[in-house]
């Protein structure tokens, strides 16, 4: 799976029950042919990343609800293994045969809008309709100044913390950091009074790059042409890695490894805090339910910007397609108000659309609340001051490849952090231009 920066990443095999929902009919106008003007029925097909068996009750249900709605159009719905969905698509498209609505992540959505493959959003769908999605989640799914794609669900990171560890430190829940500012005197802590480690900050993915955006450091400039993280803040970003590596305030498996080792080590008992979406909390519970049992649920950490990062996912209509209209139609249905809120009730993602978060699902605890519950009404909180961090960019995969092999350089003592940055920036550029 392409990790869900931003995604981010859900991995919808581990958290989704079944449920059904229905929403109302959602207009849209797109350039291409449609038969349904002409009265005939009209067959579009969706593709999907690994949600059968797990939930077909509920994406049924929903084009059942969309069917009965438009009678005129048919939905065939296909599922597609997560690991075969990139060269799947692209084999679609270089054929000629691609679908009319797919999932995909927006990073990779990118690479097809950079081809023109796919349909211009901003035109085909109404400037009312667009309001309705946060403004920043509009924007992340945006490639050459067109957007590609209409959001679908989010998710955002929370901290979720062992309090046996952290009661053997003696501290409590609100000790753990919510600024990286305090993360080093709080590792220091935990580790002398516990022998434990406090965090495991990923840098794989997109990881390492959203850290440092939260952190104030400007990856590029505007049209993102030019690096521009060869700074004073981006020299403070990598002294936080090299200092906590150098002062073993971290597992020496950073380097090596990525979030699903912090998964594990949590689930183990040896980490006192994850920052991770809150579906890993059914992972927690399944793997290791002693240690569920003594976690609770607390803000994720950013930097002074007050940052925060949302993985976003999303659905795109190929130009391809003969029924654009129906597609886009179909895609907004899909992503509509009452659809997310019924789809966030079964899986712990976000709606992209603003009013659902209205919902008292999403702001009001139960009695007892697990801390599932807690973790939803935190992240909601989150998402309101939330956005995507690191937009789709030419090159992605070696940007970030260039940057993580230059911090690893730095945090081993390989190469200063000047050097380390002068190197990255170097790649960056080429890879920009």
């Amino acid at each position: 799976m392409k990790k869900f920066s931003f995604l981010l990443v859900i991995t919808f095999s581990f958290m989704l029950v079944l449920a059904a929902c229905s929403g109302s009919s959602e207009e849209g106008s797109a350039e291409g042919e449609d038969s349904s003007d002409s009265g005939e029925t009209s067959e579009i097909e969706f593709w999907t990343m690994q949600l059968k068996p797990t939930f077909t009750e509920y994406i049924e249900g929903v084009i059942a609800d969309f069917e009965e709605e438009n009678p005129d159009i048919k939905v065939k719905w296909v599922d597609v293994p997560w690991g075969d969905m990139e060269k799947k698509i692209l084999s679609a498209v270089s054929s000629e045969t691609a679908p009319d609505v797919v999932n995909l992540n927006p990073q990779f959505a990118s690479q097809l809008a950079e081809l023109d493959a796919l349909v211009n959003m901003d035109e085909a769908v109404s400037d009312e309709k667009k309001q309705e999605y946060f403004e920043g989640i509009w924007k992340s799914n945006s490639f050459g100044g067109q957007t590609f794609g209409i959001p679908w669900y989010l998710s955002s990171q929370v901290s979720m913390y062992n309090n046996n560890i952290l009661e053997e430190a003696g501290m409590t829940g609100d000790d753990v950091p919510t600024k990286y500012a305090d993360v080093l005197e709080f590792s220091k802590t935990t580790k002398e009074k516990t022998g434990q480690y406090a965090f495991f900050p990923s840098i794989d993915g997109s990881h390492l790059l959203e850290t440092m955006v939260t952190m104030g450091v400007e990856l590029t400039n505007e049209d993102m042409t030019k690096a521009t993280f060869n700074t004073d803040k981006g020299k403070e970003a990598f002294q936080f890695f090299v200092d906590m590596y150098e002062n073993e305030l971290i597992p020496r498996e950073v380097l090596t490894e990525g979030h699903g080792k912090a998964v594990d080590m949590y689930q183990a008992g040896q980490l006192a805090v994850l920052s991770s979406g809150p579906q890993f909390l059914n992972t927690v519970n399944e793997n290791a339910p002693d240690i569920y049992e003594a976690t609770d649920v607390a803000p994720i950490i950013t930097g002074e910007t007050g940052l925060m990062n949302v993985a976003a996912m999303n659905l795109v209509v190929p130009k391809q397609s003969e029924k654009q209209e129906a597609a886009v139609t179909f895609s907004l249905f899909m992503t509509n108000a009452e659809n997310q809120v019924e789809f966030d009730k079964i899986v712990p993602i976000l709606p992209s659309i603003e009013t659902a978060l209205d919902d008292p699902y999403f702001n009001e605890l139960p009695e007892n609340p697990s801390p599932e519950d807690e973790a939803r009404i935190i992240s909601a909180e989150q998402l309101k001051d939330s956005e995507v961090l690191v937009p789709p960019m030419k090159n992605y995969s070696d940007l970030q490849k260039a940057m993580t092999d230059a911090l690893q350089a730095a945090m081993l003592g390989e190469k200063s952090i000047e050097d380390a940055l002068a190197d990255a920036e170097q790649k960056w550029n080429a890879a920009l231009q």
